[in-house]
């Protein structure tokens, strides 16, 4: 049961500072910048998050801590399912390759930024 009041409280507060995020850079511009935003600083953190607590720390406190900000918080903060239903909102409009421009960026600079997040937390703490 602690696990699952972990996860819940982490994903209410990355929910709200989610919404915080796209109040803050919800334009009415055509790209959706807010989710991309969010998106890739939520990998770089998780990478760094993962790579700090699961390779140097195995210890029960370090678990509690992955489930309240990795699975809780970041689960919450982070929206690929924003990003599903936003490049399919661009694919089927007159913006198709905005879109799959969008998907593509959006999933490479994930990919990109959590791997940096490693490499950050990796150089840091040694």
């Amino acid at each position: 049961m602690k696990s699952f009041a972990l996860v819940a409280a982490g994903g209410a507060a990355g929910t709200l500072c989610r919404y915080g995020t796209l109040a803050v850079l919800d334009t009415d511009q055509l790209f959706p910048l807010a989710t991309f935003v969010v998106n890739v600083a939520g990998s770089f953190v998780l990478g760094a998050l993962l790579a700090t607590l699961l390779v140097r720390d195995h210890s029960v406190p370090a678990n509690r801590l992955r489930l309240l900000l990795g699975t809780g918080f970041l689960g919450g903060f982070t929206t690929y399912s924003a990003l599903a239903v936003e490049t399919d909102a661009l694919l089927r409009s007159d913006h198709g390759a905005l879109g799959l421009a969008y998907a593509l960026s959006t999933v490479a600079a994930g990919l990109l930024a959590a791997l940096a997040g490693v490499a950050t937390a990796r150089t840091v703490v040694r």
